[in-house]
């Protein structure tokens, strides 16, 4: 049996993202990286700033300028 890329799993990349105030900016996150990384999942605890991404397949760099493309910043 031949195992494929689809069948590793791929990794969570946590992120430390600065001006997440409500909602709005949630949602303005999650399709950020959705749009760097489609097959993402996002969790976002707004109060600590940290943002997990799961299912990552993108380079952490990219998930990283799709947010700061949104006029947040993302701690190194």
């Amino acid at each position: 049996m031949t195992m494929n890329a689809s069948t590793s799993p791929a990794a969570t990349q946590l992120f430390d993202v600065q001006g997440m105030t409500c909602g709005h900016c949630e949602r303005a996150v999650t399709q950020a990286v959705q749009s760097a990384d489609p097959d993402a999942t996002v969790r976002i605890d707004r109060s600590t700033g940290r943002v997990e991404v799961g299912n990552a397949t993108a380079p952490r760099a990219a998930i990283a300028a799709a947010i700061a493309e949104e006029g947040y910043t993302v701690a190194p």
